[in-house]
């Protein structure tokens, strides 16, 4: 599966935008999806999990009350709504499947491209 990441831009602190994962190429709605940020100079970072039925989530603390997660297998896509932005939101925002629900980056493989948030301030 192939995973294209989009929705990504420059916003306002304060702001909101919602970043779509598009997988193409098998059966996407067999693998749980994840989202993954890197700022510069930062390691990669869990942001936020859905398993493959979308019954099931998870979310990295410091996100959980401002970012959702949600799919819709018929679309073969994974969404994140990320609401009051703020400027260390900055950051190259990846999404990756993985067989089951996780928050660790070494159980996801099919990282698709990035796409950039910029948050100014």
């Amino acid at each position: 599966v192939q995973l294209q990441a989009s929705g990504g831009g420059l916003v306002q602190a304060r702001g909101s935008l919602r970043l779509s994962c598009a997988g193409s190429g098998g059966t996407f709605s067999r693998y749980a999806t994840g989202w993954f940020r890197q700022a510069p100079g930062k390691e990669r970072e869990h942001v936020a999990s859905i398993s493959w039925s979308g019954g099931s989530t998870y979310y990295a603390d410091s996100m959980k009350d401002r970012f959702t997660i949600s799919r819709d297998n018929a679309k073969n896509t994974v969404y994140l709504q990320m609401n009051s932005l703020k400027p260390e939101d900055t950051a190259v925002y990846y999404c990756a499947l993985s067989w089951s629900l996780s928050k660790e980056k070494t159980d996801f493989a099919s990282w698709g491209q990035g796409t950039l948030v910029t948050v100014s301030s």
